[in-house]
């Protein structure tokens, strides 16, 4: 299968399936010298990890990195990094009685119509149990980006359904308001608006009692990128973040900046001014961000902005109208396990993909670097 190799100098290619052995991943183009160990991957692995929280599916799977390869006395070689994260909990006689049928909103069909054969098994390399690797490898891009530039990328939840979060200032959204709620309590819907969060966690609820799913938006939000990041003109930095957030399963669209707002908005409105900076030989940066940090596809060097909205998970376990492989109609109920909203798993996902871009495009951004005088 082509399509599985993602990025030009910083390059992760993944492999395996939903009800496989296990998922494995390896990076290649790591400088030598970053300290890493798992105890850096296990974090990232633990937010995205099922049956971490009610609201999430629950198979359970203790998603153990094992560095393979790459790393010597904890420390980066230089050389390919291989990680292996082993599947514990799989259930694949769940799907015995739906392998002849087309799981509406899955990929089913297309992988037959493009292979004549696919692996049913909880919808095999289609299934968003593949991008457990792709954490492993957005956990080692983001230390790289934070030893290299000390850039940090972080995601929250700001709607589900239509219960929409309040979000002053993107950029300044830690990471422990995304986990943590303000009394303490594991903020299981990773939405910084502790109000919103607890209507999106009762939304979520309803939702599931209902043998239904919801749907929703994550926001991603990268700082101290420096300007000068991006190739135009078919890499642009925004085109590449926006293909890798693209190729998560179920995302249905991508925003920068202000977005599709920009479509209704007039130039002088939409137009960010440029400053001076606020101390000499400091870095130019402008007075708003409708932009999102990028402009003509390079690193502006002010916050990158991004967000990704996350359709409903088409699992469900109501029964619904499909057609089997020879095209008779038929009727389905999905067995098995599945999150009711993707969103709460979603975000540290979506952050690994947008800091592997980062580090694609540092890399890149360092190899053409101009002459020195």
């Amino acid at each position: 299968m082509a399509g599985s190799t993602f990025g030009v100098l910083f390059r992760v290619t993944t492999a395996g399936e939903s009800h496989g052995p296990g998922n494995l991943v390896v990076v290649d183009g790591c400088p030598a010298g970053l300290p890493l160990s798992e105890d850096d991957l296990r974090p990232e692995l633990a937010r995205r990890r099922p049956g971490q929280s009610k609201i999430v599916t629950q198979r359970k799977e203790a998603d153990e990195p094992e560095i393979l390869s790459g790393v010597f006395e904890g420390r980066t070689t230089g050389t390919p990094i291989a990680v292996l994260v082993r599947n514990e909990d799989q259930r694949s006689r769940d799907y015995a009685d739906i392998a002849e049928l087309y799981r509406p909103g899955h990929a089913d069909y297309t992988y037959d119509a493009k292979y004549g054969f696919r692996d049913y098994r909880g919808g095999g390399r289609a299934s968003a149990r593949e991008t457990v690797a792709r954490v492993c490898a957005g956990a080692i891009a983001k230390k790289l980006l934070h030893h290299a530039l000390g850039a940090r990328v972080v995601g929250y939840v700001t709607q589900v359904g239509e219960v929409r979060a309040s979000v002053a200032d993107p950029a300044a959204i830690t990471l422990e308001q995304v986990e943590t709620l303000p009394g303490g309590e594991p903020n299981v819907v990773r939405c910084p608006d502790p109000d919103a969060a607890a209507r999106m966690v009762a939304l979520i609820e309803a939702v599931r009692k209902d043998q239904d799913s919801i749907g929703g938006v994550a926001e991603i939000v990268a700082t101290g990128v420096p300007a000068g990041l991006g190739e135009p003109v078919f890499d642009k930095l925004k085109a590449d973040l926006a293909k890798a957030l693209f190729s998560v399963p179920a995302v249905v669209g991508v925003e920068a900046g202000a977005g599709f707002a920009a479509a209704s908005a007039r130039g002088s409105e939409h137009n960010d001014l440029f400053v001076p900076p606020a101390q000499q030989g400091g870095p130019i940066t402008t007075a708003s961000n409708r932009h999102g940090g990028t402009l003509g596809g390079i690193s502006s060097g002010m916050p990158i902005v991004l967000r990704a909205a996350v359709k409903p998970t088409s699992s469900l376990p109501r029964e619904q109208a499909t057609v089997d492989r020879r095209g008779q109609a038929a009727m389905i109920r999905t067995r098995g396990r599945h999150d009711p909203c993707l969103l709460p798993r979603f975000v540290p996902i979506a952050e690994a993909m947008v800091a592997l871009v980062l580090a694609d495009h540092w890399l890149r951004a360092r190899a053409a670097a101009p002459l020195g005088g």
